[in-house]
């Protein structure tokens, strides 16, 4: 079937904003999304210590970059988002939480100029919407890219998987998941989102990328039904 455009997808988080912005609650139609806020918050910190500028792409509600901040890191903050509502709402949140700057940037990763580098970079639930290998490839170069050496890239996402035995065990478990959290009208939700906007892919394949564009330490965090938390750092 065909997928939505990058406007369609605009216009839904839009009108989206509050369910992404609950840190006790993190992303509820992902698998272990809190666990994998405090896994990558602790892993971020440990493996850029000294950390003063973040990229949060994607940044929904500003989850992700509160999470980090929450563990006393003092950061210039960089709000990447297509949807103007959640740069708004993550800017306030960050703000709050003690960012020592916030910058919102509206738009796409693929298209938007940035004239500078980053300690850190977060992408939270994003990469999904990527179609094609190639676009794949670009977004990677281009984090790769944008890090500062020494600084450190930290994914979590919806990803697919090579056997479709799995995929289909991973399907069912990611479905038993919304049932337990929002029952039968929540999961079709969620899993028409993902048939109209989502194009997943495997883990494996964005570890293969990571190396493919220059990372050469990678490290899974956590892996848990149809989502993972891993993350890579830029050589020094």
């Amino acid at each position: 079937m065909s997928k939505t455009t990058v406007a369609q997808i605009k216009e839904r988080f839009d009108n989206d904003v509050e369910r992404f912005a609950d840190l006790s609650k993190g992303h509820e139609a992902a698998v272990d999304s809190t666990v994998a806020l405090e896994l990558i918050a602790n892993a971020a910190l440990a493996v850029t210590p000294g950390a003063a500028s973040l990229l949060d792409v994607g940044c929904g509600g500003g989850n992700w970059t509160v999470k980090l901040l929450s563990k006393g890191a003092r950061l210039k903050v960089t709000l990447l988002d297509l949807a103007p509502a959640m740069l708004a709402r993550a800017s306030e949140r960050a703000r709050a939480a003690g960012a020592a700057s916030v910058e919102t940037v509206e738009g796409d990763l693929r298209e938007v100029p940035l004239d500078r580098r980053f300690d850190l970079i977060v992408a939270s639930a994003v990469l999904h919407h990527l179609r094609g290998d190639e676009e794949w490839l670009a977004v990677f170069r281009r984090f790769h890219e944008l890090l500062n050496p020494g600084g450190s890239l930290w994914i979590y996402d919806l990803v697919d998987h090579e056997l479709p035995e799995v995929a289909g065990l991973m399907e069912e478990s990611h479905a038993g998941h919304l049932l337990a959290v929002g029952g039968a009208a929540f999961k079709d939700e969620i899993f028409a989102n993902i048939a109209r906007e989502d194009s997943p892919r495997p883990v494996t394949f964005q570890l293969e990328l990571l190396r493919r564009v220059g990372f050469q330490m990678i490290d899974v965090l956590h892996k848990s039904s149809r989502f993972a938390a891993f993350g890579a750092r830029k050589d020094a």
